[in-house]
């Protein structure tokens, strides 16, 4: 089948975040075509280029949502009405005290077709309002001034005042309203992309749309399914709303930005929840991304799990080994950065080093690129010297600091899987978790796992490591104490997490999964993008077009490739009878 793939600053760029797990869907699922649409993030992101994708990939549309846009269109009197009005519609959705539990919102009436936009039943809604934009854009451009302009900040600022209105949006001022409206239109922009039309390479022309995430990813799906009933699949390993919600509680402090705040999480929670109710499956990565999708009202009925696939081959090597590392090693791996609590994990050493003197610790990562990964690991590097002054005498004299610090890839740590090697046990101590990345590589490599109880670690480990609350050394200290003393509940626990690893978190299962899903999901759509042929008098023509004018061309090319090979070596009448077959399937067309 044809798959538009739409990504938001990952796939197919060389450093998209969503970029390893795209690819190697991509590649595994061989039998399939794949047209790609990606939206970037930055000008840095295009300059570093785009990976270069198998043969089945046919296509790739790029567009930004970084640059300045000016379409330099501008509407009419009629024109600017219709956009007042959507606009008012998604707005007052938006600031209305009841976002996102409007009944009615978005109805799937009209769909498949492009008459309705906006018309549904659940008129002053978001989705109406979202749909009436998109027609809009359609139709006649001009959406990104428009958005600009002075008559949506009318509009915004009359939403925030009308009767209802949220609270925490009331007292926006004029500097709030600017900045939701650049949000906005930044976040809008997939509505006046080109990628909408029912030839060769648009998304009306493909079997399911593949979104990345609920976000602006997931805009371009909602336009395919809405005017062309394209079903559309979003998956998200991270949810972008709480992406979202962290990233503006970091950067946005202060009482005079509350408004700003309240304006851009209600628009998000009530495009995530269009973009899960028009969903035809949703799947999320854990059950941590699960709860946070059905909190914003994704229908249970829609999520099917399906957990990452990791390249697992260098670190399986080490999982099948006799060795079960040094007994006496902790190892610590990921980004260092304050979500990951070093500082809990340091005190937690202090107190295992009070009972077993001769164990070490290595902490294997690099500080995190981005807000205060640097100036943390400056912070950890001083609390290590502080807590375990250099030691020149004693029985158990190392000489030298029992912490290191390591950076992966480096000379001290050259792969990953050699620092997974040699621990004993590895750590994981974060007060904030997605899905746990460095828990399944060392169940991978065999390796017994402590860890705390944030994200989806529960989910992960189920029940073949140790998991202790979050900031919390002493339990941390005890739970790692146990396993050190006991050499054979280690030994037990990493096989049984090599065995829970190979059955869930390798790229096959992941691959056969959403195999799985494509195929669910076209079994349950119908096939709308066949427009029925006509006669000169306007009466019907059944059968005009073969059922195999949308096989893909690389099948196409196979069914000729294996033709001729039976044509050269079967005997005559072989070759007739083949022949003859291949002519009824075309409807009678020569072969």
């Amino acid at each position: 089948m044809r798959i538009g793939l739409v990504t938001d600053g990952g796939y197919p760029y060389a450093n998209g975040e969503s970029g390893p797990w795209c690819d190697r869907l991509v590649r595994g699922l061989h039998d399939h075509e794949f047209d790609v649409y990606a939206l970037s993030r930055s000008a840095r992101q295009e300059r570093s280029g785009l990976v270069d994708p198998p043969p089945q990939v046919r296509r790739v549309h790029t567009a930004p949502l970084w640059a300045p846009v000016d379409d330099k269109g501008a509407y009419g009197r009629r024109e600017r009405r219709r956009f007042a009005e959507h606009l008012g519609r998604l707005a007052l959705a938006v600031c209305d005290e009841r976002a996102g539990t409007d009944e009615g919102a978005g109805t799937d009436e009209g769909a498949g077709t492009d008459e309705g936009a906006g018309t549904d039943e659940g008129a002053g809604t978001f989705a109406s309002g979202l749909y009436g934009l998109a027609e809009l854009a359609r139709e006649h451009g001009g959406l990104h001034a428009a958005l600009r302009s002075e008559t949506a900040l009318r509009v915004l600022e009359s939403a925030c005042r009308a009767p209802g209105a949220r609270r925490s949006v009331r007292g926006a001022a004029v500097a709030d309203l600017l900045a939701f409206a650049h949000e906005l239109e930044r976040a809008l922009r997939p509505l006046c992309l080109d990628w909408y039309d029912t030839e060769e390479g648009g998304l009306g022309s493909v079997d399911v749309c593949h979104a990345t995430s609920a976000g602006p990813a997931a805009l371009p799906g909602l336009l395919a399914k809405r005017f062309f009933g394209v079903p559309l699949l979003v998956t998200e390993y991270g949810v972008r709303l709480r992406a979202h919600y962290l990233a503006t509680d970091a950067g946005r402090e202060g009482p005079s930005r509350a408004p700003l705040r309240a304006l851009l999480a209600a628009f998000h929670g009530s495009l995530a929840a269009e973009v899960y109710r028009a969903a035809s499956l949703v799947t999320p990565g854990n059950a941590h991304a699960r709860r946070w999708q059905e909190r914003c009202g994704a229908d249970r009925a829609k999520l099917r799990t399906v957990h990452p696939g990791m390249e697992a081959e260098r670190f399986i090597e080490v999982g099948e080994g006799d060795d079960t590392g040094d007994r006496d090693t902790l190892v610590w791996v990921g980004a260092i950065e304050p979500a990951k609590d070093l500082v809990t994990l340091l005190h937690a050493f202090a107190q295992i080093r009070k009972e077993r003197p001769r164990t070490r610790m290595r902490i294997v990562g690099a500080p995190s690129t981005t807000g205060d990964g640097p100036a943390y690991l400056a912070h950890c590097r001083a609390l290590a010297a502080q807590l375990f002054p250099d030691e020149a005498a004693g029985a158990y004299a190392v000489g030298e600091n029992p912490v290191s610090f390591e950076e992966a890839g480096g000379p001290e740590s050259p792969e990953l899987a050699d620092a997974y090697a040699g621990a004993g046990i590895v750590v994981l101590s974060s007060a904030v978790e997605g899905f746990p990345v460095s828990l399944v590589e060392a169940m991978f490599c065999g390796r017994a796992t402590v860890s705390t109880d944030v994200g989806a670690v529960v989910e992960v480990i189920g029940g073949t490591g140790l998991v202790v609350p979050a900031h919390n050394p002493k339990a941390l200290a005890d739970a790692c104490l146990g396993l050190l003393g006991d050499d054979g509940r280690r030994r037990r626990l990493g096989a049984a997490a090599h065995s829970r690893a190979l059955e869930l978190f390798t790229i096959r299962q992941n691959v056969a999964a959403f195999r799985a899903a494509y195929l669910e999901i076209v079994s349950h759509t119908p096939v709308q993008r066949v427009a029925q042929a006509v006669g000169a008098g306007g009466a019907p023509l059944p059968f005009a077009a073969a059922a195999e004018v949308h096989v893909p061309v690389r099948w196409a090319a196979r069914a000729e490739e294996a033709l001729a090979s039976v044509s050269a070596q079967a005997p005559a009448s072989a070759r007739e009878a083949v022949c003859a077959g291949a002519a009824a399937g075309a409807g009678g067309r020569d072969v």
